[in-house]
């Protein structure tokens, strides 16, 4: 039975879960999707799973029909020689050729499957040998890229990339979380391609944010260029100051405070008119920590305001001084409801 996976890479190390994927276990699939039911958390981490999967597939070469017969034929000369001591032995050669030759060529269609099964799983697995960074929950990390590249994480996020970078390659990263980017740009002018879960996004040289949470997608642009495109080929140029959040129905520019959503690299959170519930899902997400709302209408109530984003106790005092929420720790984690109101 699958477990209570966190990341894409524990769903990649399950057999299981790979032969599901692949279709080479009929029993698996009721499981997996048994255990994706009703849960949309765990079916966003299988799409993550899939879509890392996916980035990181080699282009799969089919053998042409005369490969494997001169695969074969080469496989049965050898069979034969090895044989040959055998058949000259015996008094009955011409008998018991046929039944010899007979079940070589069957070891040999079963040497021959064997091996276009493993160059089948060599092909699969290869690529997740990806340099890795991450970020624990409740810190920002800063880091350099292969290339020079500076790259500010915010907590929980990962950032993987292509191994061995040189000058005239495509530079690639995956992010998961959100980053900041400050691309250094190369003598060849090497491109920098940032994957998200429903966009790509091409530069050379340029600054910018990523974010890429529960599928909500969204670009900031801070200096130079860069190019979306998405999964299906639609492609659009950004400018400076321009942000792009991923919309399934089109792909355009829209509305984005660049001093709100760049706070978090100076450890603040800036909140303008945002739900209960979206704040108890920036929590879960930097802190790890389970928010419970309590109270019919709390989740939608909106607040607005600079709170620190550095530690989560003092971030909950913030929120307790508004005079308009209780907060409190339980078994469970973290209890939000309404302000009591004393008579």
């Amino acid at each position: 039975m699958p477990e209570n996976y966190r990341d894409p890479e524990d769903l990649l190390s399950d057999p299981s879960f790979l032969s599901w994927y692949f279709k080479t276990g009929e029993e698996n699939d009721r499981t997996w999707e048994d255990w994706m039911t009703g849960r949309p958390d765990r079916d966003l981490l299988v799409k993550k799973a899939i879509s890392l999967l996916e980035a990181t597939r080699l282009p799969e070469i089919e053998p042409s029909p005369q490969q494997l017969q001169k695969a074969e034929s080469a496989l049965m000369q050898r069979i034969e020689v090895l044989s040959g001591d055998e058949a000259q032995s015996s008094s009955a050669v011409e008998v018991r050729k046929p039944s010899i030759v007979g079940r070589y060529r069957w070891m040999t269609a079963a040497a021959v499957l064997v091996l276009l099964a493993a160059g089948f799983l060599i092909t699969k697995y290869r690529g997740y040998s990806h340099p890795e960074i991450r970020t624990p929950y409740g810190q920002i990390n800063r880091q350099q890229l292969p290339d020079g590249t500076e790259v500010t994480m915010n907590a929980n996020s990962r950032l993987s990339y292509s191994p061995g970078w040189h000058d005239g390659a495509d530079r690639e990263v995956w992010v998961d979380g959100e980053v900041f980017f400050h691309v250094r740009k190369t003598p060849l002018k090497s491109k920098f391609i940032v994957h998200t879960e429903h966009f790509d996004i091409i530069v050379t040289g340029t600054q910018f944010n990523v974010s890429n949470r529960h599928g909500a997608d969204n670009v900031l642009l801070q200096e130079g260029s860069v190019t979306i495109r998405t999964k299906d080929g639609k492609t659009l140029v950004m400018k400076p100051g321009d942000f792009v959040a991923f919309d399934p129905a089109v792909l355009e520019k829209k509305t984005g405070c660049k001093e709100m959503l760049l706070a978090w690299k100076e450890q603040k959170l800036i909140l303008d008119h945002t739900s209960i519930s979206q704040l108890a899902t920036i929590i879960r997400d930097l802190y790890g920590t389970p928010v419970v709302l309590e109270g019919d209408s709390i989740a939608d109530r909106k607040i607005s305001g600079i709170l620190p984003n550095n530690n989560l106790d003092i971030l909950l005092q913030a929120l307790e001084a508004t005079a308009e929420y209780d907060v409190a720790r339980g078994d469970h984690g973290i209890i939000i409801r309404a302000h009591a109101q004393k008579n």
